[in-house]
Formats: C-alpha cells, structure tokens, sequence
C-alpha cells in the first residue's frame, strides 16, 4: 500500500528489506525506534527528519504538504 501510494504521487523512495539485509537492522530499529513495518524516514528539505511509523496516509502527506 505505502509503495503504492508514493509511486502514485511519483514521491521518490528507497525499500529497505531489513529481513534480507540484516546489517540494516540496527540502523532501522534506531532510526525508527521500533521494529515495525512499514517505517517511513522523511528527510525534508530544510534537514527536519521524521519517521512515521505504520502507513499513515495523512501524516505522510501533512510531512511532504501533498495534498
């Protein structure tokens, strides 16, 4: 659904498999302070960084200013 969702916005994104990729695992439980799929790290223009935890249609979209 979130891959979904962005490509139908063309919003660029990374997927981080952490399940295949277990050296990324330390760094995703540390950058979204959880072990739960999915996690979204947003680095805004201005450098602000926000995670959002679970796909939350509208916070991602307050985050980004889609509207």
């Amino acid at each position: 659904m979130l891959k979904d969702y962005l490509s139908t916005k063309n919003i660029s994104f990374e997927n981080v498999f952490v399940d295949q990729q277990p050296d990324q695992m330390q760094n995703f439980v540390d950058t979204c302070g959880s072990m739960g799929v999915p996690c979204t790290h947003i680095t805004k223009d201005d450098g602000t960084e926000v995670n959002i935890l679970g796909f939350d249609k509208e916070k991602i979209d307050q985050t980004l200013g889609i509207t």
